[in-house]
Protein backbone atom coordinates (compact mmCIF):
# COMPACT_ATOMS: atom_id res chain seq x y z
CA UNK A 1 0.00 0.00 0.00
CA UNK A 2 1.40 3.32 -0.98
CA UNK A 3 2.57 5.77 1.86
CA UNK A 4 0.24 8.68 2.64
CA UNK A 5 0.62 12.05 2.45
CA UNK A 6 -1.64 13.03 5.84
CA UNK A 7 -0.27 12.91 9.05
CA UNK A 8 -2.50 10.33 10.45
CA UNK A 9 -2.18 6.68 11.02
CA UNK A 10 -2.92 4.01 8.28
CA UNK A 11 -5.59 1.76 8.60
CA UNK A 12 -3.23 -0.94 9.36
CA UNK A 13 -2.68 0.88 12.55
CA UNK A 14 1.09 2.23 11.74
CA UNK A 15 2.04 5.05 14.05
CA UNK A 16 2.76 8.67 12.85
CA UNK A 17 5.77 8.87 10.60
CA UNK A 18 6.81 4.85 10.48
CA UNK A 19 8.40 3.36 7.63
CA UNK A 20 5.45 1.59 5.73
CA UNK A 21 7.42 -0.88 4.34
CA UNK A 22 7.99 -2.40 7.90
CA UNK A 23 6.49 -4.80 9.74
CA UNK A 24 4.51 -2.41 12.51
CA UNK A 25 4.90 -4.91 15.56
CA UNK A 26 5.25 -4.35 18.91
CA UNK A 27 8.90 -2.70 18.08
CA UNK A 28 7.51 -0.64 16.28
CA UNK A 29 4.15 0.11 17.57
CA UNK A 30 4.82 1.38 20.90
CA UNK A 31 5.57 -1.26 24.15
CA UNK A 32 8.66 -0.44 25.53
CA UNK A 33 10.92 -3.26 24.76
CA UNK A 34 7.93 -5.44 22.98
CA UNK A 35 9.53 -8.83 21.69
CA UNK A 36 7.53 -11.49 20.06
CA UNK A 37 6.34 -14.36 21.35
CA UNK A 38 6.29 -17.75 19.52
CA UNK A 39 6.51 -15.86 16.13
CA UNK A 40 3.19 -13.14 17.28
CA UNK A 41 3.88 -9.74 19.21
CA UNK A 42 3.52 -10.15 23.01
CA UNK A 43 0.74 -7.73 23.05
CA UNK A 44 -1.44 -10.58 21.25
CA UNK A 45 -1.30 -12.62 24.70
CA UNK A 46 -2.53 -9.90 27.19
CA UNK A 47 -5.74 -9.09 24.64
CA UNK A 48 -5.65 -12.82 24.41
CA UNK A 49 -5.66 -13.30 27.94
CA UNK A 50 -8.20 -10.48 28.29
CA UNK A 51 -10.74 -12.35 25.96
CA UNK A 52 -10.48 -15.25 27.74
CA UNK A 53 -12.06 -13.77 30.93
CA UNK A 54 -14.65 -11.73 28.76
CA UNK A 55 -15.98 -14.43 26.77
CA UNK A 56 -16.00 -16.61 29.95
CA UNK A 57 -17.90 -13.87 31.54
CA UNK A 58 -20.04 -13.25 28.49
CA UNK A 59 -21.01 -16.74 26.99
CA UNK A 60 -20.90 -18.29 30.50
CA UNK A 61 -24.04 -16.34 31.32
CA UNK A 62 -25.49 -16.25 27.92
CA UNK A 63 -25.25 -19.70 27.99
CA UNK A 64 -27.74 -20.43 31.04
CA UNK A 65 -29.56 -16.96 30.02
CA UNK A 66 -32.30 -18.36 28.07
CA UNK A 67 -32.71 -21.57 30.36
CA UNK A 68 -32.92 -19.07 33.45
CA UNK A 69 -35.78 -17.09 31.26
CA UNK A 70 -37.41 -20.10 30.69
CA UNK A 71 -37.69 -21.92 34.19
CA UNK A 72 -40.68 -21.70 36.18
CA UNK A 73 -40.11 -18.89 38.94
CA UNK A 74 -40.61 -21.83 41.30
CA UNK A 75 -37.26 -23.21 39.71
CA UNK A 76 -35.97 -19.35 40.46
CA UNK A 77 -36.58 -18.55 37.21
CA UNK A 78 -38.68 -15.66 34.91
CA UNK A 79 -41.20 -18.04 33.41
CA UNK A 80 -41.55 -17.18 29.92
CA UNK A 81 -42.12 -19.69 26.99
CA UNK A 82 -39.23 -21.30 25.42
CA UNK A 83 -40.02 -19.11 22.37
CA UNK A 84 -40.08 -15.58 24.05
CA UNK A 85 -37.17 -16.25 26.32
CA UNK A 86 -34.86 -17.18 22.97
CA UNK A 87 -36.40 -13.79 21.81
CA UNK A 88 -35.82 -11.95 24.74
CA UNK A 89 -31.90 -13.61 24.96
CA UNK A 90 -31.41 -12.94 20.88
CA UNK A 91 -32.45 -9.21 21.96
CA UNK A 92 -30.26 -8.29 24.65
CA UNK A 93 -27.27 -9.98 21.95
CA UNK A 94 -28.75 -7.47 19.69
CA UNK A 95 -28.19 -4.75 21.67
CA UNK A 96 -24.75 -5.83 22.82
CA UNK A 97 -23.56 -5.14 19.55
CA UNK A 98 -25.82 -2.23 18.49
CA UNK A 99 -23.93 -0.44 21.24
CA UNK A 100 -20.69 -1.74 20.17
CA UNK A 101 -20.57 1.43 17.72
CA UNK A 102 -21.11 4.04 20.38
CA UNK A 103 -17.94 2.09 21.85
CA UNK A 104 -16.28 2.24 18.46
CA UNK A 105 -16.67 6.42 18.48
CA UNK A 106 -16.16 7.19 21.82
CA UNK A 107 -11.99 5.14 21.24
CA UNK A 108 -11.82 7.04 18.11
CA UNK A 109 -13.09 10.71 19.06
CA UNK A 110 -13.01 10.78 23.27
CA UNK A 111 -11.05 8.08 24.87
CA UNK A 112 -8.57 5.73 22.95
CA UNK A 113 -8.84 1.87 22.87
CA UNK A 114 -6.55 1.51 25.84
CA UNK A 115 -8.44 3.02 28.07
CA UNK A 116 -12.62 2.45 26.51
CA UNK A 117 -11.11 -1.22 27.17
CA UNK A 118 -10.11 -0.81 30.48
CA UNK A 119 -13.65 1.22 31.08
CA UNK A 120 -15.24 -1.54 29.50
CA UNK A 121 -14.37 -4.13 31.63
CA UNK A 122 -15.25 -2.78 34.60
CA UNK A 123 -18.84 -2.20 33.39
CA UNK A 124 -19.27 -5.46 32.35
CA UNK A 125 -17.64 -6.79 35.74
CA UNK A 126 -20.47 -4.41 37.61
CA UNK A 127 -23.31 -5.91 35.38
CA UNK A 128 -22.26 -9.55 36.37
CA UNK A 129 -21.97 -8.70 40.18
CA UNK A 130 -25.74 -6.87 39.88
CA UNK A 131 -27.51 -10.17 38.04
CA UNK A 132 -25.73 -12.06 41.01
CA UNK A 133 -28.04 -10.66 43.54
CA UNK A 134 -31.23 -12.72 43.60
CA UNK A 135 -33.93 -9.93 42.33
CA UNK A 136 -35.43 -9.88 39.06
CA UNK A 137 -35.16 -5.79 38.65
CA UNK A 138 -30.85 -6.08 39.42
CA UNK A 139 -31.45 -9.00 36.24
CA UNK A 140 -32.29 -6.16 33.97
CA UNK A 141 -29.56 -4.04 35.58
CA UNK A 142 -27.29 -6.16 35.21
CA UNK A 143 -27.91 -6.85 31.22
CA UNK A 144 -27.66 -3.00 30.76
CA UNK A 145 -24.50 -2.88 31.97
CA UNK A 146 -23.07 -5.24 30.40
CA UNK A 147 -24.59 -4.04 27.25
CA UNK A 148 -22.54 -1.23 27.42
CA UNK A 149 -19.67 -2.67 28.68
CA UNK A 150 -19.35 -5.00 25.88
CA UNK A 151 -19.99 -2.49 23.58
CA UNK A 152 -16.75 -0.30 24.39
CA UNK A 153 -15.04 -3.46 25.08
CA UNK A 154 -15.02 -5.91 21.77
CA UNK A 155 -14.85 -3.60 18.97
CA UNK A 156 -11.59 -1.96 21.38
CA UNK A 157 -9.66 -4.83 21.68
CA UNK A 158 -9.93 -5.97 18.14
CA UNK A 159 -8.97 -2.89 16.78
CA UNK A 160 -5.61 -3.18 19.40
CA UNK A 161 -4.72 -6.46 17.84
CA UNK A 162 -4.75 -4.97 14.50
CA UNK A 163 -2.45 -2.25 15.79
CA UNK A 164 0.33 -5.08 16.40
CA UNK A 165 0.91 -5.57 12.79
CA UNK A 166 1.38 -3.97 9.41
CA UNK A 167 -1.64 -4.84 6.59
CA UNK A 168 1.28 -6.83 4.68
CA UNK A 169 2.82 -8.52 8.01
CA UNK A 170 2.13 -12.47 6.92
CA UNK A 171 1.76 -13.45 10.69
CA UNK A 172 -1.86 -11.27 10.44
CA UNK A 173 -4.47 -13.65 9.47
CA UNK A 174 -2.60 -16.55 11.99
CA UNK A 175 -2.42 -14.09 15.04
CA UNK A 176 -6.21 -13.28 14.56
CA UNK A 177 -6.67 -16.66 14.17
CA UNK A 178 -4.99 -17.57 17.81
CA UNK A 179 -6.63 -14.36 18.98
CA UNK A 180 -9.85 -16.11 18.28
CA UNK A 181 -8.75 -19.10 19.47
CA UNK A 182 -8.51 -17.52 23.03
CA UNK A 183 -11.47 -16.23 22.72
CA UNK A 184 -12.93 -19.85 22.40
CA UNK A 185 -11.13 -20.60 25.50
CA UNK A 186 -13.69 -18.72 27.41
CA UNK A 187 -16.73 -19.84 25.77
CA UNK A 188 -15.31 -23.43 26.36
CA UNK A 189 -14.80 -22.90 29.79
CA UNK A 190 -17.20 -20.55 30.64
CA UNK A 191 -20.83 -22.56 30.19
CA UNK A 192 -18.94 -25.43 32.03
CA UNK A 193 -18.37 -23.46 35.27
CA UNK A 194 -22.06 -21.42 34.83
CA UNK A 195 -23.99 -24.23 33.90
CA UNK A 196 -22.83 -26.55 36.30
CA UNK A 197 -23.59 -23.73 39.41
CA UNK A 198 -26.76 -22.85 37.58
CA UNK A 199 -28.25 -25.41 36.57
CA UNK A 200 -27.36 -27.58 39.26
CA UNK A 201 -27.67 -24.97 42.23
CA UNK A 202 -28.80 -21.56 41.47
CA UNK A 203 -28.81 -19.13 38.49
CA UNK A 204 -27.29 -16.63 40.44
CA UNK A 205 -24.33 -18.95 41.37
CA UNK A 206 -23.72 -19.00 37.78
CA UNK A 207 -23.77 -15.43 37.34
CA UNK A 208 -21.40 -14.86 40.09
CA UNK A 209 -18.88 -16.76 38.59
CA UNK A 210 -19.19 -14.94 35.34
CA UNK A 211 -18.67 -11.71 37.53
CA UNK A 212 -15.85 -13.24 38.61
CA UNK A 213 -14.43 -14.26 35.43
CA UNK A 214 -14.31 -10.56 34.35
CA UNK A 215 -12.75 -9.48 37.29
CA UNK A 216 -9.52 -11.47 36.71
CA UNK A 217 -9.48 -10.21 33.08
CA UNK A 218 -9.09 -6.47 34.03
CA UNK A 219 -6.53 -7.25 36.69
CA UNK A 220 -4.37 -9.74 33.77
CA UNK A 221 -5.13 -6.82 31.36
CA UNK A 222 -3.69 -3.64 33.31
CA UNK A 223 -0.63 -6.01 34.31
CA UNK A 224 0.20 -6.44 30.47
CA UNK A 225 -0.45 -3.01 29.30
CA UNK A 226 3.58 -2.52 28.86
CA UNK A 227 3.05 -4.77 25.45
CA UNK A 228 0.12 -2.86 24.28
CA UNK A 229 0.79 -0.87 20.74
CA UNK A 230 -0.27 2.71 21.22
CA UNK A 231 -1.56 2.49 25.04
CA UNK A 232 0.01 5.79 26.49
CA UNK A 233 -2.05 7.62 22.96
CA UNK A 234 -5.66 8.98 23.87
CA UNK A 235 -8.13 9.27 20.48
CA UNK A 236 -6.26 9.65 17.22
CA UNK A 237 -8.72 12.03 16.19
CA UNK A 238 -9.83 13.44 19.23
CA UNK A 239 -12.53 16.36 19.75
CA UNK A 240 -11.81 19.92 20.65
CA UNK A 241 -12.16 20.66 24.26
CA UNK A 242 -15.84 21.95 23.98
CA UNK A 243 -17.02 19.77 21.63
CA UNK A 244 -15.54 17.13 24.46
CA UNK A 245 -17.68 18.43 27.13
CA UNK A 246 -20.82 18.97 25.03
CA UNK A 247 -20.20 15.34 24.08
CA UNK A 248 -19.75 13.85 27.83
CA UNK A 249 -23.00 16.14 28.83
CA UNK A 250 -24.97 14.48 25.82
CA UNK A 251 -24.24 11.09 26.49
CA UNK A 252 -25.14 10.90 30.19
CA UNK A 253 -27.74 13.20 29.68
CA UNK A 254 -29.12 10.53 26.89
CA UNK A 255 -28.59 7.45 28.84
CA UNK A 256 -30.38 9.08 32.00
CA UNK A 257 -33.33 10.41 29.00
CA UNK A 258 -33.68 7.09 27.66
CA UNK A 259 -33.76 4.86 31.09
CA UNK A 260 -36.47 7.29 32.37
CA UNK A 261 -38.68 7.21 29.15
CA UNK A 262 -38.62 3.14 29.52
CA UNK A 263 -39.31 3.28 33.07
CA UNK A 264 -42.25 5.58 32.25
CA UNK A 265 -43.53 3.27 29.29
CA UNK A 266 -43.13 0.00 31.27
CA UNK A 267 -44.99 1.67 34.73
CA UNK A 268 -47.81 2.66 32.31
CA UNK A 269 -47.79 -0.54 30.34
CA UNK A 270 -46.70 1.02 27.09
CA UNK A 271 -43.76 -0.98 26.67
CA UNK A 272 -43.42 -5.05 26.40
CA UNK A 273 -40.22 -6.64 26.71
CA UNK A 274 -41.65 -8.36 23.32
CA UNK A 275 -41.93 -4.51 22.19
CA UNK A 276 -38.42 -3.62 23.23
CA UNK A 277 -37.19 -6.62 21.39
CA UNK A 278 -39.06 -5.66 18.42
CA UNK A 279 -37.58 -2.07 18.53
CA UNK A 280 -34.24 -3.18 18.98
CA UNK A 281 -34.73 -5.45 15.58
CA UNK A 282 -35.60 -2.32 13.87
CA UNK A 283 -32.63 -0.52 14.85
CA UNK A 284 -30.31 -2.94 13.97
CA UNK A 285 -31.79 -2.81 10.61
CA UNK A 286 -31.24 0.98 10.25
CA UNK A 287 -28.11 1.32 12.35
CA UNK A 288 -25.62 -0.49 9.28
CA UNK A 289 -27.51 1.53 6.80
CA UNK A 290 -26.85 4.78 8.19
CA UNK A 291 -23.27 4.09 9.22
CA UNK A 292 -22.17 2.67 5.67
CA UNK A 293 -23.95 6.07 4.52
CA UNK A 294 -21.67 7.87 7.31
CA UNK A 295 -18.27 6.17 5.68
CA UNK A 296 -19.16 6.82 2.54
CA UNK A 297 -20.06 10.10 2.63
CA UNK A 298 -17.13 11.52 5.41
CA UNK A 299 -14.42 13.47 4.25
CA UNK A 300 -12.03 11.83 6.38
CA UNK A 301 -12.08 8.76 3.86
CA UNK A 302 -10.10 8.76 0.90
CA UNK A 303 -11.09 7.63 -2.48
CA UNK A 304 -8.93 4.37 -2.11
CA UNK A 305 -10.51 3.67 1.21
CA UNK A 306 -14.09 4.15 -0.19
CA UNK A 307 -13.42 1.59 -2.60
CA UNK A 308 -12.74 -1.05 -0.34
CA UNK A 309 -15.98 -0.09 1.54
CA UNK A 310 -17.51 -2.30 -1.54
CA UNK A 311 -15.70 -5.77 -0.98
CA UNK A 312 -16.02 -4.83 2.86
CA UNK A 313 -19.95 -4.82 2.38
CA UNK A 314 -20.13 -8.15 1.32
CA UNK A 315 -18.20 -9.79 3.82
CA UNK A 316 -20.11 -8.06 6.55
CA UNK A 317 -23.19 -9.74 4.60
CA UNK A 318 -21.74 -12.68 4.94
CA UNK A 319 -21.09 -12.06 8.63
CA UNK A 320 -24.98 -11.38 8.86
CA UNK A 321 -26.12 -15.25 7.40
CA UNK A 322 -23.51 -16.88 9.28
CA UNK A 323 -23.94 -15.38 12.98
CA UNK A 324 -27.93 -15.75 12.27
CA UNK A 325 -27.34 -19.27 12.30
CA UNK A 326 -24.17 -19.32 15.16
CA UNK A 327 -26.32 -17.08 17.83
CA UNK A 328 -29.09 -19.89 17.95
CA UNK A 329 -26.51 -22.30 19.55
CA UNK A 330 -26.91 -20.30 22.40
CA UNK A 331 -30.68 -20.20 21.84
CA UNK A 332 -32.21 -22.61 19.78
CA UNK A 333 -29.78 -25.78 20.31
CA UNK A 334 -29.57 -25.05 23.96
CA UNK A 335 -33.25 -25.13 24.27
CA UNK A 336 -33.84 -28.47 21.65
CA UNK A 337 -30.88 -30.17 23.63
CA UNK A 338 -33.03 -29.63 26.95
CA UNK A 339 -35.89 -30.45 25.45
CA UNK A 340 -35.64 -33.30 23.49
CA UNK A 341 -31.90 -34.70 23.79
CA UNK A 342 -31.07 -37.39 25.89
CA UNK A 343 -27.98 -35.94 27.42
CA UNK A 344 -26.93 -38.77 29.77
CA UNK A 345 -23.36 -39.69 29.22
CA UNK A 346 -21.80 -42.96 31.33
CA UNK A 347 -24.77 -42.46 33.83
CA UNK A 348 -24.06 -38.58 34.06
CA UNK A 349 -26.58 -36.10 33.48
CA UNK A 350 -24.90 -32.98 31.29
CA UNK A 351 -26.14 -29.86 31.50
CA UNK A 352 -27.80 -28.25 28.54
CA UNK A 353 -25.83 -25.37 28.59
CA UNK A 354 -22.50 -27.50 27.76
CA UNK A 355 -23.67 -27.72 24.26
CA UNK A 356 -22.18 -23.50 24.20
CA UNK A 357 -19.22 -24.91 25.95
CA UNK A 358 -18.96 -27.97 23.20
CA UNK A 359 -18.56 -25.05 20.39
CA UNK A 360 -16.16 -23.36 22.03
CA UNK A 361 -14.18 -26.31 22.72
CA UNK A 362 -14.40 -27.03 18.74
CA UNK A 363 -13.04 -23.91 17.54
CA UNK A 364 -9.92 -24.25 20.51
CA UNK A 365 -9.05 -27.47 19.03
CA UNK A 366 -9.86 -26.34 15.12
CA UNK A 367 -7.91 -22.83 15.41
CA UNK A 368 -4.48 -23.89 15.90
CA UNK A 369 -4.88 -26.16 12.75
CA UNK A 370 -5.98 -23.17 10.68
CA UNK A 371 -3.95 -20.83 11.69
CA UNK A 372 -0.60 -23.11 11.38
CA UNK A 373 -2.14 -23.98 8.15
CA UNK A 374 -2.10 -20.22 7.16
CA UNK A 375 1.19 -19.61 8.07
CA UNK A 376 2.69 -22.47 6.44
CA UNK A 377 1.16 -21.76 3.55
CA UNK A 378 2.23 -17.94 3.56
CA UNK A 379 1.61 -16.53 0.47
CA UNK A 380 -0.16 -19.30 -0.81
CA UNK A 381 -3.32 -19.65 1.53
CA UNK A 382 -6.97 -19.02 0.05
CA UNK A 383 -7.98 -15.55 -0.34
CA UNK A 384 -9.72 -14.00 2.70
CA UNK A 385 -12.96 -14.19 1.01
CA UNK A 386 -12.81 -17.76 0.53
CA UNK A 387 -11.95 -18.14 3.82
CA UNK A 388 -14.72 -16.24 5.35
CA UNK A 389 -17.02 -18.20 2.56
CA UNK A 390 -16.00 -21.41 3.68
CA UNK A 391 -16.50 -20.44 7.09
CA UNK A 392 -20.59 -19.47 6.72
CA UNK A 393 -21.40 -22.54 3.94
CA UNK A 394 -20.25 -24.90 7.02
CA UNK A 395 -22.31 -22.59 9.22
CA UNK A 396 -25.45 -23.42 7.31
CA UNK A 397 -24.45 -27.20 6.82
CA UNK A 398 -24.61 -27.26 10.73
CA UNK A 399 -27.95 -26.85 11.01
CA UNK A 400 -29.08 -28.67 7.72
CA UNK A 401 -27.32 -31.93 9.22
CA UNK A 402 -29.78 -31.90 11.74
CA UNK A 403 -32.97 -31.78 9.58
CA UNK A 404 -32.92 -36.16 8.80
CA UNK A 405 -33.07 -36.72 12.34
CA UNK A 406 -35.84 -34.16 12.85
CA UNK A 407 -37.98 -35.25 9.73
CA UNK A 408 -41.27 -36.78 11.40
CA UNK A 409 -40.78 -35.31 15.18
CA UNK A 410 -43.95 -33.38 16.63
CA UNK A 411 -45.56 -33.26 19.80
CA UNK A 412 -43.23 -32.97 23.26
CA UNK A 413 -42.25 -36.73 23.66
CA UNK A 414 -39.34 -36.99 21.23
CA UNK A 415 -35.97 -37.29 21.38
CA UNK A 416 -33.03 -37.22 19.48
CA UNK A 417 -29.59 -39.08 19.73
CA UNK A 418 -26.75 -36.34 21.23
CA UNK A 419 -24.15 -37.47 18.43
CA UNK A 420 -26.44 -35.23 15.65
CA UNK A 421 -26.14 -31.99 18.09
CA UNK A 422 -22.37 -32.91 18.32
CA UNK A 423 -22.17 -32.69 14.63
CA UNK A 424 -23.79 -29.79 14.16
CA UNK A 425 -21.71 -28.18 16.67
CA UNK A 426 -18.95 -29.39 14.71
CA UNK A 427 -19.53 -27.49 11.63
CA UNK A 428 -20.73 -24.77 13.23
CA UNK A 429 -17.60 -24.47 15.65
CA UNK A 430 -15.38 -24.49 12.28
CA UNK A 431 -17.19 -22.26 10.70
CA UNK A 432 -17.01 -19.85 13.71
CA UNK A 433 -12.64 -19.52 13.19
CA UNK A 434 -12.69 -19.26 9.67
CA UNK A 435 -14.95 -16.42 9.33
CA UNK A 436 -14.36 -14.21 12.35
CA UNK A 437 -10.79 -14.69 12.53
CA UNK A 438 -10.67 -13.90 8.79
CA UNK A 439 -13.37 -11.35 8.96
CA UNK A 440 -11.34 -9.63 11.88
CA UNK A 441 -8.43 -9.27 10.28
CA UNK A 442 -9.95 -8.25 7.21
CA UNK A 443 -11.97 -5.52 8.77
CA UNK A 444 -8.92 -3.87 10.43
CA UNK A 445 -7.04 -3.79 6.88
CA UNK A 446 -10.10 -2.35 5.13
CA UNK A 447 -10.75 -0.02 7.76
CA UNK A 448 -10.54 3.90 6.60
CA UNK A 449 -7.57 5.40 9.02
CA UNK A 450 -10.00 8.11 10.51
CA UNK A 451 -12.59 5.31 11.77
CA UNK A 452 -10.12 2.20 12.59
CA UNK A 453 -12.39 1.28 15.77
CA UNK A 454 -16.01 2.13 14.38
CA UNK A 455 -15.13 0.01 11.57
CA UNK A 456 -14.82 -3.03 13.77
CA UNK A 457 -18.07 -1.83 15.41
CA UNK A 458 -19.36 -1.50 12.41
CA UNK A 459 -18.23 -5.06 11.50
CA UNK A 460 -19.89 -5.90 14.80
CA UNK A 461 -23.25 -4.59 13.91
CA UNK A 462 -23.34 -7.68 11.40
CA UNK A 463 -23.55 -9.67 14.80
CA UNK A 464 -26.43 -7.34 15.74
CA UNK A 465 -28.41 -7.54 12.39
CA UNK A 466 -28.36 -11.59 12.59
CA UNK A 467 -29.23 -11.58 16.35
CA UNK A 468 -31.77 -8.50 15.42
CA UNK A 469 -33.88 -10.98 12.92
CA UNK A 470 -32.79 -13.90 14.98
CA UNK A 471 -34.81 -12.42 17.72
CA UNK A 472 -37.94 -12.29 15.69
CA UNK A 473 -37.48 -15.72 13.39
CA UNK A 474 -36.93 -17.87 16.73
CA UNK A 475 -40.54 -17.19 17.70
CA UNK A 476 -41.30 -19.97 15.46
CA UNK A 477 -39.33 -22.27 16.92
CA UNK A 478 -41.98 -24.38 18.74
CA UNK A 479 -44.42 -23.11 16.25
CA UNK A 480 -43.27 -24.63 13.18
CA UNK A 481 -42.18 -28.32 13.02
CA UNK A 482 -38.22 -28.41 13.85
CA UNK A 483 -37.03 -30.05 10.72
CA UNK A 484 -38.51 -27.14 8.47
CA UNK A 485 -37.44 -24.93 11.36
CA UNK A 486 -33.40 -26.00 10.59
CA UNK A 487 -34.30 -26.39 6.87
CA UNK A 488 -35.30 -22.66 6.62
CA UNK A 489 -32.31 -21.20 8.76
CA UNK A 490 -29.20 -23.21 7.41
CA UNK A 491 -30.36 -22.76 3.80
CA UNK A 492 -30.55 -19.15 3.87
CA UNK A 493 -26.82 -19.37 5.07
CA UNK A 494 -25.84 -22.29 2.06
CA UNK A 495 -27.22 -19.63 -0.36
CA UNK A 496 -25.06 -17.11 0.91
CA UNK A 497 -21.97 -18.78 0.95
CA UNK A 498 -22.16 -19.50 -2.69
CA UNK A 499 -22.94 -16.30 -3.70
CA UNK A 500 -19.46 -15.17 -1.99
CA UNK A 501 -17.67 -17.91 -3.69
CA UNK A 502 -19.49 -17.02 -7.25
CA UNK A 503 -18.05 -12.83 -6.54
CA UNK A 504 -14.50 -14.14 -5.26
CA UNK A 505 -12.68 -13.24 -8.42
CA UNK A 506 -14.22 -9.38 -7.96
CA UNK A 507 -13.01 -9.58 -4.20
CA UNK A 508 -9.37 -10.59 -5.01
CA UNK A 509 -9.39 -6.94 -7.27
CA UNK A 510 -10.84 -5.20 -4.92
CA UNK A 511 -9.98 -5.88 -1.18
CA UNK A 512 -6.22 -4.88 -1.49
CA UNK A 513 -4.20 -4.70 0.80
CA UNK A 514 -6.27 -8.00 1.88
CA UNK A 515 -5.05 -11.21 0.42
Amino acid sequence: MPPRSRPHPAPDGRDRGANPTRSAGPQETGPEGGRDLLGQPRGLLTLSGLEVWERFSFLGMQAILVLFFSATTADGGLGMEPGAAASVAAGYSTLVYLLSVAGGWIADRMLGSYRSVLYGGFLIACGHYAMAVPVPAFTWIGLGLISAGTGMLKPNVAAMVGKLYSATDERRDAGFSLYYMSINVGAFLGPIITGLLGEDIDWHWGFSAAAVGMTLGIIQYIAGRRNLAGRKEGAEFPLPPAAMRRAVWLIVGGVLAVAAVCVALSLAGALTLSGFVDALTYVSMAAPIVYFTVLWRSPRVTREERGRLRPFLVLWLASVAFNFVLFQSYTVLVLLTDQHVNTSVFGYHVPSSWISSALGAVSVLSAPFIAGAWQRMGPRQPHASNKLALGVLLGGLGFLVLVPTLLGTSGTGWEISLVWIVLAVLFIGVGDVLLESTGLSATSKLAPAAFSSQALALWFLSLALATGIQAQTVKFYGQISASLYFTLNGAVAVVVALAVFAVAPWLRRTMHPVH
